[in-house]
Order: C-alpha cells, then sequence, then structure tokens
C-alpha cells in the first residue's frame, strides 16, 4: 500500500464520522466544569496536557503496539489471544469509574463491528474487546504502524475531550482548533516516547481525572455518558 493510502486509512481512523459514538463522552470534564475548575481554555489545555503526560491515555497508548504484535501473531494463527484478552483486561482494570469501562467496551466493540462489517472479523470471544484493543485491530487491519497508530490514537483523545469543552465550557469553535494545534507538538512528543513502551511500567497519575469521572454518575443534570 502507498504512503498516500495509508495516510488516507488514517484519516478515516480518526475521522469524527466513524461511528463508535465517541461523541457522546465526555470522561469527567463535565464534572469539572460544572464545578468551575474548567472554566477557560488555558485551564482545559492545562488539564489537556497533564493527561497526555500522566493520564489513563498515555498508558493505553504505550501498550498499544504490543496490541497490535499479539493480534498480528494470533492472525497468522501462531497464537497470542490468550495475551491480548490479559492485557486489554488490565488497561480495563486502570479506568476506576464503571462509567468510562463501559465506554471503553461500547466504543471498542461498535469499531470491532464496523471492522468485520467491513471484512475484517474477529473471532466471537472478541465482543469484550474494549477500545485501546479495537483500535489496535482497526490500525492492523488498515495497516497503520507506530509512531502514527499512538500519535493518531492520542489525537482522537484530544479532539473528543476538545469537542466535549467546546458544548460544555463553553469554548468558541476557534478556540478549540486553536488548541488542538497548539497540543499538535505535545502529541507528537508523547506518542514517539510512548511507543515501544512496556505499558506496565508506567503509572496513572490522573487521580483527579479518576474521581471526576466517578462522580459523573451523580450530576443532577448532565450531557454526556461519562
Amino acid at each position: 500500500m502507498s504512503s498516500a493510502a495509508a495516510r488516507l486509512r488514517l484519516f478515516q481512523l480518526v475521522s469524527p464520522a466513524l461511528p463508535v459514538g465517541a461523541f457522546s463522552y465526555s470522561e469527567g470534564l463535565e464534572v469539572l466544569v460544572q464545578r468551575g475548575q474548567l472554566a477557560g481554555v488555558e485551564a482545559l489545555e492545562a488539564w489537556l496536557r497533564a493527561e497526555l503526560q500522566r493520564g489513563a491515555v498515555a498508558v493505553e497508548a504505550a501498550a498499544l503496539g504490543e496490541l497490535q504484535g499479539l493480534l498480528s501473531t494470533w492472525r497468522h494463527g501462531d497464537g497470542g489471544w490468550s495475551e491480548v484478552a490479559a492485557l486489554d483486561g488490565w488497561l480495563l482494570a486502570q479506568r476506576e469509574a464503571p462509567e468510562l469501562r463501559a465506554q471503553q467496551r461500547q466504543m471498542g466493540q461498535s469499531l470491532l463491528q464496523l471492522l468485520a462489517d467491513l471484512g475484517w472479523p474477529l473471532p466471537a470471544e472478541a465482543a469484550a474487546l474494549a477500545w485501546p484493543a479495537a483500535f489496535a485491530w482497526a490500525a492492523l487491519c488498515l495497516e497503520i504502524a507506530s509512531p502514527e497508530l499512538e500519535e493518531a490514537y492520542l489525537y482522537g483523545w484530544v479532539a473528543n475531550q476538545i469537542s466535549a469543552a467546546v458544548r460544555l465550557v463553553p469554548l468558541g469553535p476557534t478556540q478549540g482548533q486553536r488548541l488542538q494545534l497548539a497540543l499538535v507538538g505535545c502529541i507528537a512528543e508523547r506518542a514517539e516516547a510512548l511507543r515501544g513502551s512496556d505499558p506496565r511500567q508506567l503509572w496513572n497519575g490522573g487521580i483527579g481525572a479518576g474521581l471526576a469521572q466517578l462522580q459523573h454518575a451523580e450530576l443532577y443534570s448532565r450531557l454526556f455518558r461519562s
């Protein structure tokens, strides 16, 4: 496959038109905005940079290469499925809030169903795979490798968070786009640092994010599912 074709497939994977329901989640941002802790673009940028550096999304991005390798091994008939399931379960356990675990499962299942419809099915037991493993399988099918794999994962996460913030803070769409541009360097740097890293040797410092996500279910009024 040509580099141009690979690039276009990458665009498809991070497109907001990808039917996985990411737009319906805020991952705790809704709690923080209602508390007044994220009242503007500066606070939001600081929050996103901190999560890219030390949050659960960084641990997940670090696991993508290993997941893709294990899935490739399984695809060629050399085993590896139990290792995929074990790493998938470990990553899911890093998410403290039930809403976040449900989000990861729903988005993963939606992506796997889409890939099956496109001609890349996984076995029935794969239905329980969460978002990172499903994303790694999608990248394998679309012939997307590191560092673009990690870049796409982090970029998509940031884009979804900014999309939620545009509606919650609220931010103007121009501010949102300016922030996405401002974070490009950080995304590229983190993707390069995380590829090839052992996720088990990393730590999730997103304690504030975890608490906000746990408390989302208790909000009296909410727009998002997490």
